[in-house]
């Protein structure tokens, strides 16, 4: 019955669609700050306002991580000339910046990991179902979609910059060493031991959000245990399906004003699948999920393999169960 409601914008689900869509909206680059189609509720209201103050943030985050240009140069220059003393405190004066940038962005996942949170409890707290939920609370199954979409290109443009992962190195080698003698020392009390073990964890993955992301839902549903799984699990996956059917649906993608909706779609709907394929016990690739994974893969491939290399690339590496015995061997060969 989902399918027959969803395809008919006459009715709620169709203002869903058009909220994750933005196809009536007058398109820009911040879809969360156009809220024209998905006023909050008074009950969705607290909620709400937590979760956006967080989102507000997130075009800057992305900005950041876009123009990290790393110090590469200056690093190699101390190393090749380990006595030459200026240069090792040029590259020491050129990664401190950078580190408290990095600590901002760390620092955000966290943000993120708690508003993911509290819209999963939103989203999944009986006696509603999942669809239901998404029906009635569309500006938080919007934020929800909005968290997803920051997350992956994050990701995308964290797995394009090693400079990050050299850069910490560094900045980790050079104060165990106790190198810096008079140099700038400040930087300690904003990034100490413990708190550069974490980040050193987070900038090991290879996408860092998505991975927090994923232990959140996780978490969700493990400390929650009066709540059915299901209600995790079909939140996400009702959420792919809609995904997948505005992707494929030549009524709606044609009614797309610009190419940034369609890869918010296709980021939205494969976070949701990665999501769904680490907190179900059976992943999201068998036969009994509830995921047309099949329908989902062929969408992203008949997209401009530019546009989907990256999405492509998370379902096979950031999955749980894809390499799984009970993974058809057609869904693998797929993602090959």
């Amino acid at each position: 019955p989902f399918f027959f409601f969803s395809l008919s914008c006459r009715n709620q689900m169709g203002n869903l669609l058009k909220v994750l869509t933005c196809t009536e909206l007058e398109q820009g680059p911040n879809f969360f700050l156009d809220f024209e189609n998905a006023q909050p509720t008074a009950g969705e209201r607290e909620v709400w306002n937590q979760v956006n103050s967080v989102l507000q943030e997130s075009e800057s985050i992305l900005g950041g991580l876009q123009s990290y240009k790393g110090a590469g140069q200056e690093i190699r220059d101390a190393i090749q000339n380990p006595s030459d003393h200026s240069l090792q405190e040029k590259a020491w004066n050129s990664v401190c910046p950078l580190v408290i940038k990095l600590k901002r962005f760390y620092s955000f996942s966290l943000k993120l990991e708690k508003a993911l949170q509290s819209l999963l409890e939103s989203l999944t707290c009986p006696p509603l179902t999942p669809t239901q939920h998404l029906e009635r609370e569309q500006a938080l199954a919007k934020q929800f979609a909005e968290i997803l979409h920051f997350t992956l290109r994050f990701d995308e443009l964290k797995m394009r910059n090693p400079a990050i992962q050299n850069d910490f190195s560094y900045y980790r080698r050079t104060i165990s060493r106790n190198q810096i003698n008079n140099m700038n020392l400040d930087i300690e009390n904003e990034v100490n031991n413990e708190m550069a073990n974490r980040m050193s964890l987070f900038y090991a993955e290879a996408t860092p959000m998505l991975k927090t992301l994923s232990n959140a839902t996780t978490s969700f549903v493990t400390e929650n245990k009066t709540l059915p799984l299901e209600n995790t699990t079909d939140c996400l996956s009702t959420m792919a399906s809609v995904c997948k059917v505005m992707l494929e649906t030549p009524e709606y993608s044609s009614r797309f004003s610009s190419e940034d909706t369609l890869l918010f779609c296709m980021r939205v709907m494969v976070g949701v699948i990665i999501l769904y394929d680490h907190v179900h016990p059976n992943g999201a690739f068998n036969k009994s999920s509830k995921i047309d994974m099949k329908g989902c893969i062929k969408v992203l491939k008949d997209q401009p393999a530019d546009n989907v290399e990256g999405l492509l690339n998370a379902l096979k590496f950031t999955t749980k169960h894809l390499n799984d015995e009970t993974t058809p061997k057609n869904i693998r060969t797929m993602l090959q």
